[in-house]
């Protein structure tokens, strides 16, 4: 979106005195040594992909949100599925999109991907926890008021998941580990500002390849990752809906909360009104939880809300 707005504001890649900026000249040096790469400047229309709809901003991106949601996990498991949750979606959101700055975004989420699924035991911990969550439908079945249609399709949902993380022939995100050209990336990327092109000239030279050679090569990294991901969305998905949030007061900006250990809780959602200057910092485990709130001050460090505060709390038992 910056892009565009760029784009269309008077002198297209340059000051408001006229004079090229460094990106504009980079982009305008790319985009002649590269007819068939053209990137968005002025004058230069952007034209999707085939099967790909432009990226839009959505309402959130334009306008401040009714209610920001902080997550935090209550255990292990959990903490590591948010994390590759955050990765994933910054993969998708940067991998379709034109820009080469773009793509070097998505690889370095991948990258951090690769290094989260390194642990031996992801493959099972993603089994047991559908094996847990199916159980846990298949126990619910009987009682009143549960919509069979939906409960079907949850089901489905599950087992569909299960059968991907079953048929995966090797270890998760295997491919994209293993493969000379990204871990040279990776081991490049340690050092602040060591993806530089005359440190990475084959990596330069991918990045200024058509979207679609970048899109296969990275189709080609995600394809055994792509079961784990639709995994972990699913069952986090059934987490956030599993409890009805409730309105409580944090007294003098605190709250604690005691956890049933018969309904283990798997995170914790603390919503406030999106405009508000105030935050949570959340600490817990499956016993207990705690939340403080802090005010952001201008040019000063957080300091402890003194006041009560309204908050809508979630407590995912699923």
């Amino acid at each position: 979106m910056m892009i565009e707005a760029e784009r269309d504001r008077p002198g297209g890649w340059c000051t408001p005195t006229g004079v090229p900026t460094r990106e504009g000249i980079y982009r305008d040096a790319l985009n002649r040594e590269n007819p068939t790469l053209r990137f968005p400047g002025r004058g230069v229309q952007w034209q999707p992909r085939p099967g790909r709809v432009r990226p839009q901003p959505s309402a959130r991106d334009l306008t401040v949100a009714p209610l920001t949601v902080f997550e935090h996990p209550l255990n292990e498991r959990v903490r590591t599925f948010l994390r590759l949750e955050h990765l994933f979606e910054k993969v998708d959101y940067f991998m379709p999109q034109y820009d080469p700055w773009a793509t070097r975004v998505a690889v370095e989420a991948l990258i951090d991907i690769t290094a989260v699924t390194a642990r031996s035991d992801l493959r099972t911990e993603i089994a047991k926890e559908l094996d847990r969550n199916l159980a846990a439908v298949e126990r619910i079945a009987s009682q009143p008021g549960v919509d069979p249609n939906a409960l079907e399709r949850v089901l489905k949902d599950l087992e569909r998941a299960l059968a991907g993380i079953a048929s995966l022939t090797s270890p998760i995100g295997q491919t994209a580990r293993e493969d000379e050209f990204l871990k040279g990336v990776a081991q490049r990327s340690t050092i602040p500002g060591g993806a530089c092109s005359f440190d990475l000239p084959q990596y330069h030279h991918w990045l200024v390849q058509s979207p679609e050679r970048r899109q296969s090569r990275l189709d080609h990294w995600l394809q055994d990752l792509r079961p784990a991901d639709a995994a972990i969305r699913l069952m986090l998905s059934l987490a956030r809906s599993s409890a009805t949030p409730r309105q409580v007061t944090a007294v003098g900006g605190f709250f604690q909360e005691a956890l049933d250990l018969q309904a283990p809780a798997q995170m914790v959602r603390v919503a406030l009104p999106g405009g508000s200057s105030r935050y949570p910092e959340i600490s817990g485990h499956k016993n207990r939880f705690s939340i403080r709130f802090m005010t952001i001050e201008p040019r000063l460090r957080p300091t402890p809300t003194p006041d009560d505060v309204e908050f809508r709390l979630t407590c995912c038992v699923f």
